[in-house]
C-alpha cells in the first residue's frame, strides 16, 4: 500500500470483469446525455436529466477540480459496458485527506445487471490499494438496490443521515491494513 496523498489521486483507467472505467473527458457529455436521460432515474438523486449541453457545462466544472486542490481530488469515471462498447454511467470520488466519498449511478436501461457493483467495487477497491483511510457513501434509505452497491463495495451503514440519505462507511482498521469484506468476519 501506498502513503495515501489525495491532492495526487486522480481518476485512471480501470477495469472491471465487464466494465471500463474511463477517467471522464469533455467529449463523454453526448452519450452520458443519452444514457442518464430517464428522469426515473432521479428518483432518488434528485435532479432531472441535462440536455447534452448542461452536461458538457458540469463536466467542465469537475475537470477544473475542487476549490482547493492542495487537499481535495475530484476523480469521476465514465463506465463502458466492454461488449458492445456503450457508455451506460459514472462512478466518482471526491479525495479528502481522511479518505474518500464515493457515488455511482447507472442508466436505467441497464440496471438490474451488477454494473453499478462492480464499477462501486473496483473504484473501492482502487481507492483502497491507494491507501484511503475511509470511504463513505450516501444512500436513501429506500434505494436497496444502491444499499446493496455500498454493501458490495465493502461499506456498512451507519446511523448517520444528511439529507436524508444513510451513512455507508468503511475504515481501514490500522494503518497499513486495509479491511476487506471477507476479512471482517
Amino acid at each position: 500500500m501506498r502513503t495515501y496523498e489525495p491532492n495526487r489521486v486522480a481518476a485512471v483507467p480501470l477495469r472491471g470483469a465487464r466494465l471500463d472505467l474511463e477517467p471522464l473527458r469533455l467529449d463523454h457529455a453526448a452519450e452520458m446525455a443519452e444514457a442518464l436521460a430517464d428522469p426515473a432515474l432521479h428518483a432518488f438523486i434528485g435532479g432531472a436529466p441535462l440536455a447534452e449541453p448542461e452536461l458538457r457545462a458540469r463536466y467542465e466544472r469537475l475537470l477544473a477540480g475542487p476549490p482547493d486542490p492542495t487537499t481535495t481530488s475530484w476523480c469521476n469515471w465514465v463506465l463502458r459496458l466492454r461488449e458492445p462498447g456503450t457508455a451506460v454511467g459514472t462512478v466518482q470520488a471526491t479525495v479528502v485527506p481522511d479518505g474518500a466519498e464515493i457515488a455511482w449511478v447507472v442508466g436505467t436501461p441497464w440496471q438490474g445487471r451488477g454494473l453499478a457493483r462492480e464499477a462501486a467495487a473496483v473504484l473501492a477497491g482502487h481507492l483502497r490499494e491507494l491507501g484511503a483511510p475511509r470511504l463513505v457513501a450516501h444512500v436513501h434509505p429506500e434505494h436497496h438496490a444502491s444499499a446493496a452497491v455500498a454493501e458490495a463495495a465493502g461499506l456498512a451503514p451507519t446511523e448517520e443521515f444528511e439529507d436524508g440519505e444513510r451513512r455507508w462507511e468503511w475504515r481501514a482498521e490500522e494503518p497499513g491494513r486495509a479491511v476487506t469484506p471477507d476479512s471482517r468476519g
